[in-house]
């Protein structure tokens, strides 16, 4: 006779959810970084990482520092 507990079930939905939770932190922490990446980029490099890779972008980045009110000149 074969006896049936709920261990197995429990293990895989615990199992579950931790893997949820750490996918949701990888994707959160992602985030912050490329956030913390643009901030950068926006307001302490001035130009210098942007201009290089043409100017629309460096004129984007030169309008977004007068938007978020950072002297740029």
């Amino acid at each position: 006779m074969a006896l049936h507990t709920a261990a197995p079930h429990t293990d895989r939905t615990a199992a579950r959810a931790a893997t949820v939770q750490t996918r949701d932190w990888l994707i959160a922490s992602a985030a912050a970084l490329i956030a913390l990446i643009a901030l950068y980029a926006v307001f302490l490099d001035n130009g210098s990482l942007i201009s290089a890779t043409g100017s629309y972008l460096h004129e984007f980045a030169h309008d977004g520092r007068h938007l978020f009110g950072a002297p740029c000149h």
